[in-house]
């Protein structure tokens, strides 16, 4: 078996990694490109905790702030797991979207100990803020980093699809489904998806893609990496 990871290259690796485990064999086509903004340093001052809402986050914070002993409350497993290969030490994970990220907030955080600083990229899904804020928070939002979709699919990939060299793809946000539609479309590919395999990380990301003609579209019970993997058949 052999699935295409559309993640972008500094969570594509680990994934992969996984993957290798159940014996299946990955090509990584990120559909985005992720830079840093030049925005100012965040105001830390009376802040209680980071809410991390992708990965890219964390990293970004990491890259221009030694500061690692804030509490960290991450969207989910891989960005958690992020945080605490970087040094934090506090980090709790709400293991789902951003819907549970606002839940476990609000069950385990008192708007009275301090304002959130959420670290997010310049588009962001849901809507995280105005949650908390309803609640009584006070949250702030540094951009600190961009994922500008790639504008064309690399040929290694194209040439896995034109082959049938693919069994599936791999698809982690609706903006993903959306960007990966476009290119495939692009390409003129579409045909090429009969034999994949669309799994996604849940509804709102299979219904970027539902009109493509997959084999079938598997969605994760729960929207996290591991019941996605867990979606996978072991090849082993």
């Amino acid at each position: 078996m052999r699935l295409l990871i559309t993640r972008p290259e500094e969570d594509a690796r680990p994934l992969s990694a996984a993957l290798a485990e159940k014996g299946i064999d990955t090509l990584t086509q990120p559909m985005m490109t992720v830079t840093d903004t030049d925005a100012p340093d965040p105001d830390l001052d009376g802040v209680q905790a980071l809410l991390i809402t992708s990965a890219n986050g964390i990293r970004a914070f990491a890259r221009r702030n030694e500061i690692r002993d804030i509490p960290v409350i991450a969207v989910g497993d891989a960005s958690a797991r992020t945080a605490r290969e970087l040094g934090f030490a506090a980090v709790e994970s709400a293991r789902g979207n951003v819907e549970t990220l606002a839940a476990l907030v609000l069950g385990e955080l008192a708007p009275a100990d301090g304002a959130l600083l959420h670290v997010a990229g310049s588009e962001v899904a849901g809507d995280l803020s105005g949650s908390l804020s309803d609640a009584g928070f006070d949250v702030r939002r540094a951009v600190l980093y961009s994922a500008r979709g790639v504008d064309v699919l690399g040929e290694e990939a194209a040439s896995a699809l034109r082959n049938g060299a693919l069994d599936g793809v791999l698809l982690f946000s609706p903006r993903t489904g959306v960007l990966f539609k476009a290119l495939i479309l692009d390409a003129g590919l579409e045909g090429s998806l009969a034999p994949a395999t669309a799994y996604c990380l849940s509804t709102a990301v299979a219904d970027k893609v539902r009109g493509l003609p997959w084999a079938d579209v598997v969605i994760a019970a729960e929207p996290n990496q591991d019941a996605l993997l867990a979606v996978i058949p072991n090849v082993r």
